[in-house]
C-alpha cells in the first residue's frame, strides 16, 4: 500500500467535510424545516428519519457492490455529488408558499429527502468510504478515521454558525430557507466538480462474480462465520447507533426550545454559544485521538470514549444550567466522535479484501438503518410522555430532556458483544 500523499489527505478532508455539511442539513435542518413550513410532530420526523435510513442502506448496499464489480469509485463519487447538489436545490420549490396542503408538503419533503439520500449515500456512504479503505491500511486507518469522524461536528459548526440565521421564518415573516438550500447545493456541486481533477481510482481488478449474488454476500451464514469479529463489532456499533438516534433527531430542537441565556454574550442564541465551542474542542480531540487508535488498538481506546460519552448524556439528562449543559455537550460529542472513529477504523481493518464497497452497505445496515428505525421512535415515545418527564414545551410538540437518559441506558449494552469477542480472543 502506497503512502498517503498530500492530495489524498486533501480529498479526505474536503469530501468528508462537504458530505457531512450536506448530511448535517438533512439530519438537523430538515426537521426544523418541516416544523417551520408545515408544522409537524415527532412522528413525522421519526418517519422521515426511518425512510431516509432505508434508502441509505439500500443505495449503499447496491451501489457499493456495483463499485466493487467494476473496480471504480471515482465516477460514482463525482456524479453522485453533482446530482446530490441538484436535489438539495429542489427543496427551494417545496414550501408553504407553493404548497397549501401541509400533509402534501410534508409528504413531498420526505420523498425529496429519500431521493437526496439515494445519491448522497451512493456517493459518500458507499463509494467515498470504500475509497478511504482502498487508499489506507492497518497502520494509518485510525488517523484517517480521526479526521473523517471529526467532520460531522465541524460540519454542524459551519452550518449552524453561518446558516442558522437563515434557517427559519424571520420575525417580519420573510422566508429565508432558500438561502440555505442554495448555499449548500453550491458547495456540494463545487466539491463534485473538484473530484473530477483530484480523485484517482486505486487500480483494482474487475470482479467476475455475479453482481446480484454479491449483493447478499455479507448476509451469508458462511461469511458471518468466517468474519465473526467483524460482525461482533458491527453489532456493538449498531447498539451505539441506536443510543445516538434516540436523542440526535431532536437534539437541536431541544437546545433551541431550552431558551438558554448566556449573560456575558447577549444577542447570541444560547444554544449556539454552548454548541460551538463544544464542537470545536470535540473535533480537535477526535483528530488527535485517531493516532492513539493506531497506537493502542480498538478496545483500549473505545472504552474511555464510551465512558466520556455516557458522562455527557447523564449531564444532559439531569441538568439545565448552561455551564453543565456545555460540559454535557462537550463530553457527549467527544465520546460520540472518538467512539465512531474507533468503530470505523476496526471495521475497515476487518473488511475482507476486494469487498470494500459491498461491506459499506453492511456497515450502513448496522450503524444507520437499524438505529434510525428504532432510536427516533424511542425518542418520540419519550417526548410524548408529557408531564411524566422533564419537558420543554413548544407549540408543535414536547421535547424531553430524558431523551438523553434513554440514549445513556442503551449505551450500557454496547460493550457486551465486545467482551464476548475479547474473551474468545484471549482463549485463542
Amino acid at each position: 500500500m502506497k503512502k498517503l500523499t498530500k492530495l489524498d489527505y486533501f480529498n479526505i478532508i474536503i469530501f468528508s467535510l462537504v458530505g457531512q455539511i450536506a448530511w448535517c442539513m438533512e439530519n438537523m435542518f430538515y426537521n426544523l424545516y418541516i416544523v417551520d413550513e408545515f408544522s409537524s410532530n415527532p412522528s413525522s420526523i421519526a418517519l422521515m428519519v426511518a425512510a431516509s435510513a432505508i434508502v441509505a442502506t439500500l443505495s449503499t448496499l447496491f451501489i457499493g457492490a456495483l463499485s466493487d464489480k467494476i473496480g471504480k469509485r471515482k465516477i460514482f463519487i463525482v456524479v453522485g455529488y453533482i446530482i446530490w447538489s441538484l436535489v438539495i436545490l429542489s427543496f427551494c420549490f417545496v414550501n408553504k408558499h407553493t404548497i397549501s396542503n401541509p400533509s402534501l408538503g410534508i409528504g413531498l419533503i420526505i420523498i425529496l429527502d429519500c431521493v437526496m439520500t439515494f445519491f448522497g449515500s451512493s456517493a459518500n456512504d458507499a463509494c467515498y468510504n470504500a475509497y478511504l479503505t482502498d487508499i489506507s491500511n492497518d497502520s494509518n486507518r485510525g488517523k484517517i478515521e480521526g479526521i473523517n469522524s471529526s467532520m460531522p461536528l465541524i460540519a454542524i459548526l459551519i452550518v449552524f454558525g453561518l446558516l442558522s440565521p437563515y434557517a427559519k421564518i424571520q420575525e417580519d415573516g420573510k422566508d429565508t430557507w432558500n438561502i440555505v438550500f442554495i448555499i449548500i447545493s453550491a458547495i456540494v456541486l463545487l466539491c463534485g466538480i473538484l473530484g473530477i481533477f483530484t480523485i484517482k481510482d486505486v487500480k483494482k481488478e474487475k470482479s467476475n462474480e455475479s453482481y446480484f449474488k454479491n449483493i447478499f454476500y455479507g448476509f451469508k451464514l458462511s461469511v458471518i462465520k468466517e468474519n465473526k469479529a467483524l460482525y461482533i463489532v458491527l453489532l456493538s456499533f449498531m447498539i451505539f447507533g441506536i443510543s445516538l438516534q434516540v436523542y440526535m433527531p431532536y437534539y437541536i430542537l431541544y437546545l433551541q426550545k431550552s431558551n438558554l441565556e448566556v449573560s456575558f454574550l447577549s444577542g447570541i442564541d444560547g444554544y449556539i454559544v454552548i454548541m460551538a465551542p463544544a464542537i470545536i474542542i470535540a473535533s480537535i480531540i477526535t483528530i488527535f485521538y485517531g493516532k492513539l487508535i493506531d497506537k493502542f488498538g480498538f478496545i483500549k481506546t473505545l472504552i474511555p470514549s464510551l465512558i466520556v460519552y455516557a458522562i455527557g448524556l447523564i449531564l444532559l439528562s439531569f441538568f439545565t444550567n448552561p455551564a453543565l449543559m456545555f460540559c454535557g455537550c462537550l463530553f457527549m460529542m467527544s465520546g460520540y466522535l472518538t467512539s465512531t472513529a474507533c468503530f470505523n477504523s476496526k471495521i475497515r481493518n476487518l473488511t475482507p479484501p476486494n469487498k470494500e464497497g459491498l461491506f459499506q452497505g453492511l456497515r450502513i445496515f448496522a450503524s444507520v438503518l437499524i438505529p434510525m428505525l428504532i432510536g427516533p421512535f424511542i425518542g418520540s415515545a419519550i417526548c410524548g410522555g408529557g408531564a411524566m418527564f422533564g419537558v420543554i414545551e413548544s407549540e408543535e410538540f414536547v421535547v424531553s430532556k430524558f431523551i438523553f437518559l434513554g440514549g445513556f441506558i442503551i449505551s450500557l449494552f454496547v460493550i457486551i458483544p465486545l467482551l464476548f469477542m475479547e474473551k474468545k480472543h484471549a482463549k485463542n
